[in-house]
């Protein structure tokens, strides 16, 4: 899968160093692809069993989508979809993560904005991104927001966590269905889970809802 390996090794075959007024990005480039190289290897052979990564093209790791199932908690038998972005700074920066699901969930808006501490640049208590990071961290730092990283108590979307506190006993989410995927059968929505179906923009008849039936 790793073509960018063997590009990377030819190249390094022509020259022995930084060529000679190469630009700071082109060089900066060159080490983020190299550190991908790794870490994308890496990654795929310890992705979390609920996961699955996709690189439209195989010679453009920086770029690639994160397919999240998880298999317990409020979330089980959804899937979601997450878009990541390596900038060429990396790995002083971190990715850019954007949830492409329209999901009802108290860390990520509607807009796909998420709200997890290692993803952030500037931390002051210490848990954001550092060098020291990887790719595998972000994916399964993704993965838990939908398990032991699932916050209540300090959320991005606000209404959604008052909705999901308010609502312990039927815990509703509504999500966009992927076109691609059949939609299941489904009963009819629970008045609560109505107007959370009106924000995100998602006609009755798309939406996904999980009654939450045991403790999570």
């Amino acid at each position: 899968m790793l073509t960018l390996a063997s590009k990377l090794k030819k190249e390094d075959g022509g020259k022995t160093g930084r060529a000679s007024g190469a630009s700071d990005s082109t060089y900066r480039v060159s080490i983020r692809d190299r550190l991908l190289t790794k870490e994308v290897a890496e990654l795929e052979a310890n992705l979390p069993s609920t996961c699955k990564a996709s690189f439209p093209d195989e010679d453009k790791l920086h770029h690639f989508q994160l397919a999240v199932s998880p298999d317990e908690g409020y979330y089980q038998s959804g899937r979601f979809q997450f878009e990541i972005d390596v900038p060429e700074a990396y790995n002083m920066v971190p990715p850019k993560v954007r949830c492409l699901t329209r999901i009802w969930h108290p860390n990520i808006t509607e807009n796909g904005e998420i709200c997890l501490s290692l993803l952030r640049e500037h931390s002051i208590d210490g848990t954001g991104w550092a060098p020291t990071r990887t790719l595998k961290d972000v994916v399964w730092g993704l993965n838990s927001l939908f398990t032991d990283l699932l916050n209540f108590d300090d959320p991005l979307n606000i209404d959604a966590a008052e909705h999901h506190l308010r609502d312990k006993e039927l815990c509703c989410v509504a999500v966009w269905i992927d076109p691609g995927v059949p939609p299941p059968d489904l009963s009819p929505l629970p008045s609560c889970v109505k107007p959370v179906v009106s924000k995100l923009g998602v006609k009755t008849d798309k939406a996904l809802t999980w009654t939450k039936t045991t403790n999570v």
